[in-house]
């Protein structure tokens, strides 16, 4: 069991440190709120992996594998959240005048609800938690508990990885405020998380 464990660990974290949406958009929170905001955003990205694990578990995440319409409208609903969250940021490099530091009680909901709805948005966890998943679970464990802990791992994984990713981030931010660094920063991650929108929307037909 543990050297099953072990093995499913390391893909796990191999797949967590794969930069995708949730890297810039820890990056982009980390950089505008500083690293309370970053955490708050990874607060969201865990909480939509342990929602995936439970529609997983309660077999919806396999319906919606499943369903070539379900799929298709979760895709483009996904593909149009990371165009907009691309869009603000390249509206926000239009504003030469540094924005206040320290994240506010709202601004901290905010940034745990652009975490969570950009994972909830992202179908591919599904397939991934329906298609991978099952084939690295230990096989001593029922099928729902070995799913239970992989998902679990996942999710520690993934606060670990990018909760230590947005402190390093946060604690460089002095470097990141001066307005021209600012504003080339919020176009390169609007022009990334565009670009990610596109290819989820692409994928989708």
């Amino acid at each position: 069991m543990w050297t099953q464990t072990a093995a499913a660990a390391g893909v796990l974290a191999l797949l967590t440190m794969v930069p995708g949406p949730d890297m810039a958009l820890v990056t982009r929170r980390a950089i505008a709120s500083g690293g309370a905001g970053a955490l708050g955003t990874v607060a969201g990205i865990t909480t939509g992996l342990l929602l995936w694990g439970v529609f997983t578990v309660a077999g919806l995440a396999a319906v919606l594998a499943a369903s070539a319409v379900a799929y298709f409208v979760v895709k483009i609903l996904g593909a149009a959240y990371l165009a907009f969250l691309g869009l603000q940021a390249l509206w926000q490099s239009r504003r030469s005048a540094p924005r206040a530091a320290g994240p506010t009680a709202t601004g901290s909901r905010h940034a745990y609800l652009a975490g969570l709805t950009t994972n909830v948005l992202n179908p591919k966890i599904a397939v991934f938690y329906t298609g991978l998943l099952p084939t690295l679970a230990p096989d001593e464990l029922p099928a729902a508990a070995g799913m239970g802990l992989l998902v679990a791992l996942h999710a520690a994984l993934t606060l670990t990885w990018l909760g230590g990713y947005a402190c390093l981030v946060a604690r460089a931010r002095p470097v990141f405020e001066r307005p021209r660094v600012r504003r080339l920063l919020d176009r390169v991650t609007g022009v990334v998380l565009i670009g990610f929108g596109a290819r989820v929307a692409a994928e989708a037909h």
